[in-house]
């Protein structure tokens, strides 16, 4: 009986050393961004050495990777099929916006830095195109339903992160403001395409 008590213990403690390094991953990648956090200083920070790092990830990929899942498993990204059921454009519009919104609001720190990052980063662009692309192209295809190309691209710009902080981080508008703003926007009379 002591050894499977033993083995339990030890299972436990190494799930609770991963949650310590992807926790503390998670911190840097929302302060220095995913590009400038190095192993050293997650290990550091989760209070390990490297090679127990390394037993628990072999590589920055398969860090990354638990880095994005528990963010989402914390804070999943809106999903577009609730807003399929909307019949009306403009009430469909709102109500996409203001959940893309609100979720870049609760993320805004960790989105900012990641999306910088992107710019330059091959894996941070690899990471965001598995985990975000999906989401992405389901939310450019519910919202962008019966829309024309013109409204298609506005509806680009306002599903953009860095829509919603020049919006509302910059600017200071509420985020409801900022919903109805580009609501309108892409619902005007943009002419024949």
């Amino acid at each position: 009986m002591a050894r499977t008590y033993t083995l339990k213990h030890r299972a436990e403690q190494q799930a609770e050393t991963r949650r310590r390094i992807v926790e503390a991953a998670v911190e840097l990648h929302s302060t220095v961004g995913m590009a400038l956090t190095t192993i050293s200083m997650v290990a550091e920070r989760a209070g390990v050495q490297r090679h127990t790092f390394y037993a628990h990830f072999p590589d920055e990929r398969s860090l990354a990777m638990a880095c994005s899942g528990l963010t989402l498993e914390r804070d999943p990204l809106p999903d577009p099929e609730a807003w399929r059921a909307i019949s009306d454009p403009r009430a469909r519009l709102a109500a996409g916006l203001k959940a893309m919104y609100a979720w870049y609001g609760r993320n805004a720190q960790l989105a900012a830095c990641v999306l910088r990052d992107a710019e330059f980063h091959p894996l941070t662009r690899e990471i965001i195109a598995l985990r975000f692309g999906p989401q992405n192209a389901a939310c450019h295809e519910v919202l962008g339903a019966g829309l024309t190309a013109r409204q298609r691209m506005l509806l680009r710009l306002a599903l953009s992160f860095f829509t919603w902080r020049t919006l509302v981080t910059e600017s200071g508008l509420k985020p409801t403001v900022a919903v109805d703003s580009m609501v309108r926007a892409i619902a005007c009379d943009l002419g024949n395409d």
